[in-house]
């Protein structure tokens, strides 16, 4: 068996569909049906399963979570370096996304911020490659 996809269930196709495609940067190619999917090869590293209480331990803003944020998973996406986290943090709270969690560099070397989409899904942005033109 391979693990071939992750869902995500939305409440208004429409919104969600212009969220991931024009802020997030998915080619999602949508006909207007109560489904949609883009193509990945290549792109999805882990999948991962975090106890929650070492999650919420080690990022203690999240582990509050806000009213209307779905606390059940996350979405990840990843940027090269360290000062794209923070580029992409402001990029996407300019486009409509929520701020949760802003660019930090974790004990553990991961520069890391969280945002939601408009139905409230986590989503982590981060980076693992420290680079010397980000001044924290």
């Amino acid at each position: 068996m391979r693990f071939g996809a992750i869902g995500l269930y939305v409440n208004n196709m429409e919104v969600m569909v212009k969220f991931y495609g024009d802020v997030m940067g998915l080619n999602l190619d949508w006909d207007g049906s109560g489904f949609t999917a883009i193509e990945m090869e290549g792109q999805i590293h882990h999948f991962i399963l975090c106890a929650r209480g070492g999650f919420e331990n080690s990022i203690p803003q999240i582990s509050n979570w806000n009213k209307g944020i779905n606390g059940n998973m996350e979405l990840c996406f990843d940027v090269p370096n360290y000062s794209d986290v923070d580029k992409e943090f402001e990029r996407v709270i300019k486009a409509g996304a929520k701020p949760i969690y802003k660019p930090t560099t974790e004990p553990y070397g991961m520069r890391v911020c969280y945002v939601a989409d408009p139905e409230g899904n986590l989503i982590e942005i981060c980076s693992g490659n420290d680079d010397i033109s980000h001044i924290e």
